[in-house]
């Protein structure tokens, strides 16, 4: 595989995206791309099907150079996403509003630290004039822009353009939108999505130094971004008080507010009591609003995290014990908040299992989301927890479900989740049928072998079958 560099790295994190290219001595993009117009002609978009249906994409992400950097990005053994989509621009397309992308019709919290990335596949080459999928470089991690409407929005745009087999790879939440095609061809653009597997022991790309050398406004955070990625801790006490930076977290814009969020975790305990204060006093505040359907939350799933929880994820997993103890309170939304905030530490939030073993059965399903997710990311860590975890295979609530089966994927499931994750192949929600397949698959016993094979074999998709040609 081809890594990134370290200034790749840098870039990634700063920018909100890097531009790779799959290059091949084979016309593989050109005959991605006839496959296209064919099943877009005589089937219309095939939506999640889109890699059965054409399989040579997975050629494209299987290069090493696009590989490479997904390994360097979220580590080796990420996976890819079910969820799937063809973008096809036409001459004369007016392009979109800037927005933000839902996960799946889950309900994750938007952190500055990336387990989800977009890659974008151009099958043509693609100039500006052809509507590519255009950017807001630097602004992934603030949830408001001057405006929605690209005709009214001040930001400097970036369109993502490239020759046949570029993948652009973005940060999952930046604002991004299809610009408009001002030319005579169309322009296809394939989006797939790519998911982190496990906490980031150590750098994962062609690592040569640890030192950050980036400046601007938001250093702060994009040095904290760098350091969790590598592995590392939160670095030195930071230059200014406590006060000042908590009087910025509750009173500043939103990136003062987010870069007082990093500059306080560096802080560490010292910081902590009053942190859960602003906490608890942010909560009660955007409690009516926290699914509101907004440019950077389009199904009121996805909101962005509130900055004391960011403050507190960014102080580390010395804090657990302080969060272990507060994930009791009254609001459910704190209690949710602070299982997402020890879900960002991966195994060394362990310390915290008991409390988070608690927070399973709590009443409000976005606590025992959370909580399931933070026991996955413990991966044996958390092993007291499985028979709790499969235990939640059953819930009532889809992202409760769906959360659990993806935590037990991360972990290895024992043989005792075979059942439960059997049943799960018939559950109303699409993705939580893929994610019970894949925490099948990381059973190493005969009989989750044969359950899934025979799932598979079932249902099976021939490439080769079309309207056209069924037989």
């Amino acid at each position: 595989m081809l890594l990134l560099s370290d200034k790749e790295i840098r870039q990634f994190i700063r920018d909100g995206f890097i531009l790779v290219r799959a290059d091949f001595a084979e016309p593989i993009h050109r005959q991605i791309y006839e496959q296209l117009e064919e099943v877009f002609a005589d089937e219309g978009n095939p939506g999640n099907n889109l890699l059965p249906r054409i399989p040579q994409i997975k050629q494209v992400f299987d290069h090493p150079a696009v590989a490479g950097a997904l390994t360097s990005l979220l580590g080796p053994g990420y996976i890819m996403n079910p969820h799937r989509h063809c973008h096809l621009n036409p001459p004369g397309g007016k392009g979109q509003s800037w927005h933000k992308d839902c996960y799946v019709f889950d309900h994750n919290t938007r952190h500055p630290r990336f387990h989800w990335i977009l890659a974008l596949y151009y099958p043509q080459d693609t100039t500006a004039d052809m509507g590519p999928t255009a950017i807001l470089p630097r602004a992934q991690d603030l949830e408001r822009i001057s405006d929605a409407d690209a005709a009214r929005s001040t930001e400097a745009e970036l369109p993502l353009c490239g020759e046949a087999g570029t993948v652009a790879l973005i940060h999952f939440d930046s604002w991004h939108r299809a610009s408009a095609n001002l030319g005579d061809r169309k322009r296809y653009m394939l989006k797939f999505q790519f998911a982190r597997m496990a906490w980031p022991p150590a750098p994962a790309w062609d690592h040569q130094s640890d030192e950050w050398v980036e400046t601007g406004r938001q250093e702060p955070v994009w040095r904290h971004v760098w350091k969790w990625l590598g592995g590392g801790g939160n670095g030195t006490n930071p230059g200014g008080g406590i006060d000042e930076f908590l009087a910025l977290l509750e009173r500043g814009d939103e990136a003062e507010r987010l870069r007082a969020a990093c500059l306080l975790g560096e802080h560490g305990a010292a910081a902590a009591a009053p942190l859960l204060e602003s906490l608890r006093r942010e909560a009660n505040e955007v409690e009516p609003r926290v699914e509101e359907k907004t440019a950077d939350n389009a199904h009121g799933t996805n909101p962005t995290g509130m900055r004391a929880a960011q403050a507190l994820a960014a102080g580390g997993p010395e804090l657990a014990p302080l969060l272990a103890a507060a994930a009791e309170d009254q609001h459910w939304l704190v209690r949710a908040a602070l299982c997402d905030v020890l879900a960002q530490w991966g195994p060394a939030a362990a310390v915290a299992l008991p409390a988070l073993r608690r927070c399973l059965g709590d009443e409000h399903w976005w606590v025992r989301r959370n909580a399931a997710e933070a026991i996955g990311r413990m991966g044996t860590a958390g092993d007291e927890a499985l028979p709790d975890l499969v235990a939640r295979l059953r819930d009532d609530d889809r992202r409760v479900r769906r959360a659990t089966a993806l935590g037990l994927a991360q972990r290895g499931p024992g043989a005792a989740a075979i059942g439960p994750l059997q049943q799960m192949f018939a559950d109303g929600d699409r993705y939580n049928r893929f994610y019970a397949r894949l925490a099948l698959s990381r059973i190493d016993e005969p009989r989750a072998r044969d359950l899934l094979l025979d799932d598979l074999m079932t249902a099976r998709w021939c490439p080769l079958t079309s309207t056209d040609n069924m037989y």
